[in-house]
């Protein structure tokens, strides 16, 4: 079963990490990253731009509306995210874990089962 891993944190907090902070953190995610890959359990792995490089486009009636930013009143915002193949929700859940011990503070983890859809199949 393919697992989404939403990482969730304050991006005043992560943004006001020093250089080297950062790498360090990078660091510690390289390992979780490289035993995952090891055990061809790792797919796409994203670090995003922070939220004032987002464009936001909202269904508002028939025609779509363009907003500059993100559309959310959050104290953490969503910050990347990893895609992992976990035979249960109690390994994804493990590997949450290691995510968040190697990333400082606070923040969150939401974890879900996803599907990947291709004309004529489905995998999950």
């Amino acid at each position: 079963m393919l697992y989404a891993i939403l990482c969730y944190n304050s991006e005043d907090v992560v943004g006001a990490w020093s250089k080297e902070e950062d790498d360090a953190v990078m660091e510690r995610l390289a390992v979780v990253q490289e035993k995952l890959t090891k055990q061809g359990r790792l797919g796409p792995v994203a670090r995003l731009l922070p939220t004032t490089a987002a464009t936001t486009l909202r269904k508002s009636g028939s025609e779509p509306i363009i907003i500059d930013g993100p559309f959310a009143e959050t104290k953490e915002q969503f910050l990347g995210f990893y895609v992992v193949d976990c035979a249960s929700l109690d390994e994804a859940l493990d590997i949450a874990k290691e995510l968040s011990i190697a990333n400082p503070g606070t923040g969150s983890y939401e974890i879900r089962p996803i599907s990947i859809f291709r004309p004529g199949q489905t995998k999950t």
